[in-house]
This record gives structure tokens, sequence and C-alpha cells, in this order.
């Protein structure tokens, strides 16, 4: 009876340690969760590898930060200069392009700035400015904000601590939330806006695309094991591979919203 209890506890320990090896932390951005991706892509992941992603989705800032203290096992966020950085200051390792999509300036419906037809975000920053008109920022070093800061500094403009400059410190759904409660402007991806917009019964518009300086690229990428040894590296490479092979960059070109927007567009190489 002893030997038998000793056999069913030694085989319940396999059996947890398989389990805790199955399962991997992915530190994400909220847009690819917002969006609805992750509910989309990691079911067929999941099933060809029998490997379960648990996300935590914050801002890119955010993310990588968790990344660099080394609770997640791999990150998929959107700020490549930061990224990069990661990597070449050994907290991250085999970063690749994944998807992309783009930003877009959303304003209220009657677009008090008087934004479309501006052709540049630089430009509708300046108008958006001048005209004392309200902008919301997630103001949470997410990759979005890191873009918005951006087009600030290219149009020479210090908006924090302005009366018509509110940041939230918020995702992106709520942050387009605040936006449209405060009848201001934001800046935001085109796969959150498409996702959220009729569900969140947002008044509001896009009023500013097209500009190249808002392309969105996304990247993946695992924690360093050699810095962070208890990291499930092998599972998170498993992912990283699939998620760039033809079947995970096909999962990521078929997947559309309700109304048969495509909100990502794969571009790995």
């Amino acid at each position: 009876m002893a030997r038998l209890i000793v056999a069913i506890m030694i085989v319940a320990c396999m059996t947890a340690s398989a389990f805790g090896a199955e399962r991997i932390r992915c530190a994400s951005t909220t847009s690819t969760q917002n969006s609805g991706l992750f509910d989309y892509i990691l079911p067929i992941f999941e099933k060809k590898t029998g490997i379960k992603v648990d996300v935590v989705a914050v801002g890119t800032g955010a993310a990588i930060e968790i990344g660099k203290r080394g609770d997640a096992d791999l990150l998929f966020v959107h700020a490549k200069e930061l990224e990069l950085k990661g990597v070449e200051d050994g907290f991250f390792v085999n970063r690749h392009d994944v998807m992309y999509n783009d930003f877009v300036v959303i304003g209220p419906s009657n677009d008090p700035a008087k934004i479309r037809g501006i052709k540049t975000a630089v430009d509708a920053f300046k108008k958006i400015a001048s005209s004392g008109s309200p902008f919301v920022s997630r103001g949470d070093k997410s990759g979005t904000h890191t873009k918005e800061l951006d087009i600030w500094k290219a149009a020479a403009i210090t908006p924090k601590g302005q009366a018509w400059y509110l940041e939230v410190g918020q995702g992106m759904a709520k942050t387009q939330r605040i936006a449209n409660e405060k009848r201001g402007y934001a800046l935001t991806d085109r796969g959150t806006w498409l996702a959220t917009v009729d569900k969140d019964k947002l008044d509001m518009k896009i009023v500013l695309e097209g500009d190249h300086a808002l392309f969105n690229q996304y990247g993946v990428m695992a924690v360093n094991p050699a810095k962070y040894k208890h990291v499930k590296f092998k599972e998170a490479m498993e992912f990283v591979n699939w998620i760039i092979s033809k079947e995970g960059q096909e999962a990521i070109g078929a997947f559309k919203d309700k109304n048969g927007n495509r909100l990502f567009y794969p571009n790995a190489k």
C-alpha cells in the first residue's frame, strides 16, 4: 500500500511538472488583446503544440520591463527601437518582425480642430495644440505612447502640463473611451479602433490616416535563458518559430473583425 501511495505521488509530481512545462507566459501589448488577435491565434498554436500561453496584456513599456525582470518567457510588443535595445543589452534573444498595421488619429465627429484633410500627423498635432482642443494620451510608456511622443517632438511641441493635454495611464480601449467622453483627440492603433468602435459606441471618427510616420511594427522575442535560467526558453521558441512560420503568418492574415476588416498584416522574414 505504501509503495502504491509513493508511486501515485511520483506520477502526480511528474504530471504537474509536465503541465508546468506546457504553460508559458507572454508579456504583450494591449492592442493584441483588445483586438481579439490572441483569442484567434492562440487556440491554433495550443492545439498544434499542447503549450498553453498565458498573456499579460499591458503597455509595451511595461511588457518590456516584465521581460527584463525575467517574469515572462517571451514578449510580443510594438516598439522596435526599445525591443532592439533590450536585445543589445542581453535581456532578449531571437527577435523577429511579425506583423504590422498603422496608427490613426481619432477625434470627435464634428472635428473641432479641423484635422480632416491634413496630410501629416505632425501638422495635425500642431493644429490640435494651437486650437486648444483636448488630446487624451495613454501616458503609459506603451508603444502607442512612444509613437505619440515622437510626433510631439517632431512638431517641436511640449504638451505635458498644458490644460488641453490629459495623460490617463490607461490601455488603448480605455483611452479611446475617455477621449470620447472628453470630446478630444487621441492616437490609437487601427486594430484596437476597428475592434472597439462599435462595441464601445464611440462617437468618434478617424480624422487622419495614411502618414508613413504612423507605421506600426510588431515584434516577438524570447527572454534570454542565459540571464534567467528559470524561463521556459524551449517552449517560448516554439511559439516564436510558429508565429513567424507560414502557418502562423497565415493565421494572422486570416484574422478579421466582425465587419470583415483585416486588422494586422503578417511580415515575418
